[in-house]
């Protein structure tokens, strides 16, 4: 936890974690315990992934004890309101082989449903119940969060968005500081777009680090919390060795112009 953030909720999480979305569930316990043996402390997975039994093979593997590793997962789309997310979250809990998450996320607030409201107060339920240590959300644009705020009692612990150089959330980014909640980068590499791109590679060659560390080092200096997916044990490894450089103003700068308001994937007001 040397590398590590602290939640509006007193709980830490680590600020450099493994995604594992698209990785199968075959595949999903090899990825997990060599990055826990390499160093990792922070999975991030989904009930949308498929391959939470696949993670929780790969923890029970690494043998850590329980209260060293920080597991996410999310609740889907299709399981939204009260009961049917408790439904979700045993679900999730059975198939990581688990007694409790450290972070409880709504995947997407599919507004058009209009229950995501209801889907959070069972979150705030688990959380109270001690099964959900730090609850959240995901892909929560300011507005979908004024309304969470006004209606619900908790404040999310952490706004997991997609957030990469060509789409830096700035917005998003100052309205979850601004309530206490913290901001994690998913797509934090943009699906790949960071490999080879001309400007990040100069920043690289400069500091003797690859692209993809330098957008994480972006990241980790922007104060996110970042979870970079690989199933190759020499790129997970490239990921998590970020921690003996930092970017200057010169890069911080290069970085800022590669913003386009792109996104990789749908806008939450869009995805139902």
């Amino acid at each position: 936890m040397e590398h590590a953030l602290t939640l509006n909720d007193g709980h830490v999480i680590p600020q450099l974690g493994l995604g594992v979305y698209k990785i199968p569930d075959d595949l999903a316990a090899g990825t997990v315990q060599i990055a826990l043996e390499d160093g990792y402390r922070h999975i991030d997975t989904a009930a949308l992934y498929a391959n939470e039994r696949g993670v929780g093979e790969g923890l029970a593997r690494a043998a850590l004890p329980r209260d060293e590793v920080f597991v996410t997962t999310k609740v889907w789309n299709d399981r939204h309101g009260y009961d049917e997310t408790l439904r979700a979250f045993d679900e999730s809990l059975a198939k990581l082989g688990l007694d409790y998450v450290d972070l409880y996320l709504i995947h997407w607030p599919a507004p058009q449903q209009n229950r995501y409201v209801e889907t959070y107060r069972a979150l705030e339920r688990l959380r109270a119940d001690g099964r959900a240590r730090s609850i959240g959300v995901s892909n929560f644009h300011p507005h979908h969060l004024d309304r969470l705020l006004a209606e619900t009692d908790i404040v999310p612990a952490v706004n997991q968005i997609e957030l990469h150089p060509w789409l830096s959330q700035t917005e998003t980014r100052a309205y979850n500081t601004a309530h206490g909640i913290l901001t994690e980068a998913w797509s934090p590499l943009a699906r790949g777009r960071a490999i080879g791109n001309a400007t990040l590679d100069a920043i690289g060659a400069r500091h003797g680090k690859s692209a993809a560390q330098v957008v994480i080092r972006w990241h980790l200096e922007l104060g996110n919390v970042v979870i970079p997916k690989s199933v190759t044990p020499s790129r997970i490894r490239e990921n998590l060795d970020v921690f003996d450089f930092a970017l200057d103003a010169a890069d911080r700068e290069a970085i800022a112009r590669l913003d386009a308001g792109e996104r990789t994937g749908k806008d939450p007001d869009d995805l139902d």
